[in-house]
């Protein structure tokens, strides 16, 4: 399938799953890390004017927004952002519908970004597309932090299929019971490595990893 088919299916698959999204954060076996992630990554933005890609229903956005500088957050679906929007916050963000692989220069130049469960939703052949389009709205020196889910049997959704480039997809059910295909890569530490920068700081999690890392 092709990498806009992807994202096209990835975009309708959170449209229709808005309202429920924020289970994910229920999983009881899963509390210690995100009581560690929650802690951490506001305090890595500490100051900062961030960038937020792919903010969702801003369960993210309104941990950092008590933090940064400024918060700028972006996605391609309206619907979870209009719950991002409804939320209340210390300071509030702009939101702005745009596309991860193709930030407009309208947005500005940040000095740190953040990315929640983005990365394990880009096509392997899109990433460094990706990162081509995120550094090129920061400023150079800029703090980049990711997070995302590793791959835990039992807690994660197994994996249904796997394509020709080495993707991987779960096949999940929605809350009215519409079975969807979503597109989700678990990679590696050495992947991760060799596709972000050398000063990269890299902690894995039972549950999930974080990464951070400065651009020259």
């Amino acid at each position: 399938m092709a990498s806009a088919e992807l994202i096209a299916e990835l975009i309708d698959y959170y449209r229709r799953r808005a309202a429920e999204y924020e289970a994910i954060y229920a999983k009881p076996e899963r509390q210690p890390d995100l009581a560690l992630l929650r802690h951490r990554i506001p305090a890595r933005l500490s100051g900062a004017r961030v960038l937020e890609i792919a903010c969702g229903t801003g369960y993210w956005t309104q941990l950092i927004a008590g933090v940064a500088a400024s918060v700028t957050a972006i996605d391609l679906a309206e619907e979870p952002m209009q719950i991002a929007r409804s939320k209340a916050y210390p300071t509030m963000p702009q939101f702005t519908i745009a596309d991860a692989y193709a930030l407009p220069e309208s947005l500005g130049r940040f000095d740190a970004a953040l990315a929640v469960f983005w990365w394990s939703h880009v096509p392997r052949r899109r990433i460094a597309e990706f990162l081509g389009s995120l550094h090129a709205r920061l400023q150079p020196g800029a703090r980049v932090v990711l997070m995302d889910n590793r791959y835990v049997e039992g807690s994660s959704t197994p994996i249904s299929e796997i394509d020709a480039d080495g993707n991987t997809y779960q096949m999940r059910q929605l809350a009215d019971g519409a079975p969807v295909r979503v597109l989700k890569n678990f990679p590696t530490e050495d992947e991760l490595r060799a596709f972000l920068p050398g000063s990269l700081d890299l902690e894995l999690l039972q549950y999930y990893w974080l990464a951070e890392y400065r651009l020259a």
